[in-house]
């Protein structure tokens, strides 16, 4: 991903493009009855826009035909877009900007970059992806047929299954963790048997009213799960079944015969992520979680929670944002609506916000 002090370089670089110069020679017909920020020079009122909010920049646009050009500015917005993104805690399947918006477009020359990036709506984007402009409500309704069906049977739990490296690589386990913060989540069942050693259910109760039931699967069993940490080396995980390369060189998996009926039962899914590694493409994750899902297995509307998850809080930890990770884990070619929520596993700071959305679009009114 470009990185906002590559942005303000290259705008730097471009106002003087021929956009901006007829801009320039409007604020040099301006009378002495004027603001002094309209007498700035354009660059100069270019940086001080960088350093307002965008709903501040909205609000200026507003307030002249003048001010309302120069806030439409594309650069200014990529600037914001590329700036923000790195710090939003969730995106989703309708709000996650495109990669293209993201990068910095090959171009031999400024003229040729400003071109390009004047050829991309960033506000348009920006305003389509930033969490204030997001509709808290908005997710992909269930069917007619569904929500009839739930409303006959509505003391029944939704079943989500839970599995991913996050779940084992990281110092702290967000399981255990979660299972003894009843502040956060109450338990509501004990955990029930074992599938071959490797997982189990356990029910919550969302806001002390919504009851769930998590089946955690995790690659192995508790013994050599500790002794892959400690040496710091793969595990190959019992609940996939690598399959032969099909010529693409990409890594494939189906899920293996013994854990079927548990994804195929599931009214969703949440995918645990370790984001205190950094990577450029998490394919292998990517193929797991393509296994898991398919429609084959159920109905491509059942929605995946992916916690990017840390042990815990602070700068050095999380080294991938949630933005990165679901370009990372290219979610964009799953039919399924999903989402990236920031988790800290210490705290379980933000899960609430993913287990609402998981709840929400698994056809629960919270």
């Amino acid at each position: 991903m470009l990185s906002p002090a590559a942005v303000l370089r290259s705008l730097r670089n471009i106002l003087f493009t021929d956009s901006r110069r007829k801009r320039r020679a409007e604020a040099q017909d301006l009378t002495d009855e004027d603001s002094l920020l309209l007498h700035l020079p354009v660059d100069v009122q270019l940086l001080i826009l960088t350093f307002l909010s965008p709903r501040d920049l909205c609000r200026l646009g507003a307030t002249c035909h003048y001010w309302s050009s120069m806030v439409r500015d594309p650069l200014l917005w990529r600037y914001f877009l590329i700036r923000d993104a790195a710090r939003w805690s969730s995106v989703d399947h309708l709000s996650t900007p495109r990669l293209d918006f993201l990068t910095d477009p090959a171009a031999d020359s400024d003229t040729d970059m400003d071109t390009e990036t004047e050829k991309l709506d960033f506000m348009a984007e920006y305003l389509r992806c930033c969490p204030e402009c997001r509709s808290p409500q908005r997710c992909t309704p269930p069917s007619a047929l569904s929500s009839f069906l739930h409303s006959l049977v509505s003391d029944t739990e939704p079943r989500f299954s839970m599995f991913g490296s996050g779940l084992e690589q990281l110092d702290v386990s967000l399981m255990t963790v979660m299972m003894n913060s009843p502040h956060v989540l109450r338990v509501a069942g004990i955990p029930q048997r074992q599938i071959n050693s490797i997982g189990s259910g356990i029910s919550f109760v969302y806001e002390g009213q919504h009851k769930f039931n998590i089946i955690t699967l995790y690659s192995t069993n508790s013994a050599e799960r500790a002794r892959a940490r400690a040496e710091r080396s793969r595990v190959n995980s019992k609940l996939f079944v690598h399959e032969d390369d099909d010529g693409s060189g990409k890594p494939g998996y189906s899920v293996a015969p013994q854990f079927q009926e548990v994804f195929r039962s599931v009214n969703g899914f949440i995918y645990v992520t370790n984001a205190e590694t950094e990577t450029a493409i998490r394919e292998d994750e990517f193929a797991q979680i393509s296994a898991a899902v398919q429609p084959m297995l159920n109905s491509p509307s059942r929605p995946l929670l992916v916690l990017s998850c840390v042990s815990r809080d602070g700068e050095t930890q999380r080294r991938s944002a949630c933005v990165s990770i679901a370009h990372q884990l290219q979610l964009h070619m799953l039919p399924n609506p999903w989402m990236v929520q920031d988790v800290v596993a210490e705290s379980l700071s933000g899960l609430l916000e993913g287990v609402n959305w998981l709840l929400r679009h698994s056809g629960l009114r919270v």
